[in-house]
């Protein structure tokens, strides 16, 4: 047998990430398909073939066994697989098993990625499963805006939870459903019959405003301290509003004291000397904490957040309970 023959050749097997666009391949990959000997592929709807044959490269629809590919391989000849979507690991595990025998000269073996996720990937994913939930889970598919309000508020206090408690693990998971309503809540507004939008207008205005509102980043302006990035931020979202007053775009539903600090906080940037009304009750006293608060550069949520949990473990010590309890 001669030195060409005893060559036991080379496997190589080409994987593609289904988050980016078929055909999209880097230039190793695109070498590699066109220096093989064969190239075998076992789905026949896999969606690189198209690009592949547009392009010249000849496609074998074969699933071989290990030892068929090992066959193929014989004699110096290069084999590229393109493995289906979730893999082929009846082969991998099959050349890993030949190989492990000794009894096989095995060819080299390369595993040659044709694309990357870049950052951000996953969101691919993800819209992807919710639209296929809200078309086929009787609950999702029916749900609304006004319907899935309530999980919105829970959500984000769920994730200032999280945030206070220093919990890594929750802070991850909390993240994430967030982010599931505004993915549920742009799925559902694709389906509006008169004013539609999806999930990426969504993106697409929060990219468009948080340029705008960073000169200093994305333009000419500067910005060498936190203050001076606040009053850039201010100033443009106030070209951007056109608002008649400071007081424009304060949610009244929010807790109370958060909203007794955000109109401080407003009256103190415009520079206003505006006083808060006083009278009788606890709630002309609370507005004067949260303002005395906000002014001191406290969150009076927070703040008041942090007592409570306090409170609550005294409550429980005193009842022998012990410990932290959980949210419902």
């Amino acid at each position: 047998m001669n030195a060409q023959n005893s060559d036991p050749g080379r496997v190589v097997l080409l994987t593609a990430s289904h988050r980016v666009a078929p055909g999209l391949l880097s230039w190793p990959a695109w070498q590699a398909l066109r220096e093989a000997d064969r190239v075998l592929c076992p789905d026949a709807g896999h969606p690189q073939l198209p690009y592949l044959r547009e392009a010249g490269v000849a496609v074998e629809l074969l699933r071989p066994s290990a030892q068929e590919l090992v066959e193929a391989c014989a004699g110096g000849r290069t084999v590229l697989v393109l493995p289906s979507g979730e893999g082929d690991a009846a082969l991998t595990d099959g050349l890993a098993r030949l190989a492990g025998s000794g009894r096989v000269a095995m060819p080299d073996l390369e595993l040659l990625p044709g694309s990357y996720d870049l950052p951000g990937a996953r969101l691919l994913d993800l819209v992807q499963v919710m639209d296929r939930i809200r078309r086929e889970c009787p609950w999702s598919s029916r749900q609304t805006h006004e319907g899935l309000a309530k999980y919105g508020i829970e959500e984000a206090y769920e994730l200032v939870e999280a945030i206070e408690d220093g919990d890594r693990e929750s802070l991850r998971e909390e993240l994430g459903d967030v982010l599931l309503q505004v993915v549920f809540h742009a799925r559902i507004a694709e389906e509006d019959a008169e004013e539609p939008f999806s999930v990426d207008d969504v993106a697409g205005t929060i990219v468009e405003k948080l340029i705008h509102r960073h000169p200093h980043v994305f333009g000419d302006a500067t910005a060498e301290t936190p203050e001076e990035v606040k009053e850039h931020w201010l100033r443009t979202k106030a070209d951007e509003k056109r608002r008649e007053s400071v007081t424009d775009g304060v949610p009244l539903g929010q807790p109370g004291l958060a909203l007794a600090a955000k109109l401080a906080g407003r009256v103190r940037t415009a520079g206003l000397d505006v006083a808060p009304p006083t009278g009788d009750g606890i709630g002309y006293e609370l507005l004067a904490l949260a303002v005395r608060a906000e002014a001191a550069g406290v969150d009076p949520e927070a703040a008041l957040r942090a007592a409570g949990r306090l409170y609550r473990d005294a409550i429980r010590e005193a009842e022998g309970v012990g410990g932290g309890g959980g949210t419902e």
